[in-house]
């Protein structure tokens, strides 16, 4: 096995942009909610940036980017456009965690301080609900696996060694994206956005993991494509490993400082 498994006695794994990419059918949901307002498609580039603080904050984003679309902003970036200065409701705040570091540059309308500008609250619920039901009549129609993510968890599984999956996307999907996978059977427990009242970058997942499995949060590591990642892992004292290829709002991951990078999971194994 990979070096940086020595030690570690519960592996955590990401799920969007780390196991799946998911971006295909979170896109499809969010230009259909977006449609049910009469209001400009984002587009899956666009969306494909906006994925990682959960599906409230993807839904903010989107609304905002329509909001610009319609004032004659014309279309943004998606390079660019929104990159995670939304505000976290499982925060109260930015998405930065104190000690951890600062949020993701600021979006266009931005406070100085990094605060997104307010999306009206009845519209992002309508718009969130429209997502939610879109996005849940097949959220795997058009998700696949990464290459190397299945010989790396049946390698795992094999050796004993217990894996958990750390989500923000909301738990409800979790388990048809799974078994739509033919991997429901690999994870020994499974949190998403909502299971918590933090969601990552918030350590408080990963301690929890720690906990549920009486295990010191040095025995653990933490998988994923993101800074909100590698910064949940490191705040909760678990060893932090990235891959490259996911979603981290277009900035690279080797900046977060992960203890390791893999180009592909198949090399843990």
């Amino acid at each position: 096995m990979h070096p940086i498994l020595d030690g570690i006695d519960l592996v955590a794994f990401d799920l969007d942009g780390t196991l799946i990419d998911s971006v295909p059918d979170l896109a499809l949901a969010v230009d259909a909610a977006l449609a049910d307002l009469d209001l400009p498609a984002a587009g899956e580039a666009r969306v494909r940036d906006w994925v990682g603080n959960g599906s409230l904050v993807l839904v903010e984003r989107a609304l905002r980017f329509a909001a610009d679309a319609d004032a004659g902003a014309g279309e943004a970036d998606p390079a660019t456009a929104l990159r995670g200065g939304a505000v976290n409701p499982s925060l109260g705040a930015t998405d930065a965690v104190p000690g951890i570091g600062p949020p993701l540059r600021a979006v266009p309308g931005a406070s100085p301080d990094g605060a997104s500008q307010a999306v009206d609250t009845t519209l992002l619920e309508r718009a969130h609900s429209a997502f939610l039901a879109h996005y849940g009549r097949d959220p795997g129609a058009h998700t696949r696996l990464y290459p190397g993510v299945r010989e790396c968890l049946d390698a795992l599984r094999e050796r004993g060694l217990p894996l958990a999956l750390v989500t923000n996307k909301p738990f409800a999907f979790i388990a048809p994206l799974l078994e739509g996978l033919g991997l429901a059977e690999h994870f020994a427990l499974c949190l998403g956005g909502d299971s918590l009242p933090e969601k990552k970058p918030h350590p408080a997942p990963l301690l929890h993991l720690a906990s549920y499995f009486d295990l010191a949060p040095s025995r653990c590591l933490m998988v994923g494509d993101s800074r909100h990642d590698i910064a949940a892992g490191r705040a909760a004292g678990f060893r932090t490993l990235a891959v490259p290829y996911g979603y981290n709002h277009g900035e690279p991951v080797q900046a977060s400082g992960p203890d390791g990078m893999v180009e592909s999971l198949a090399e843990l194994v």
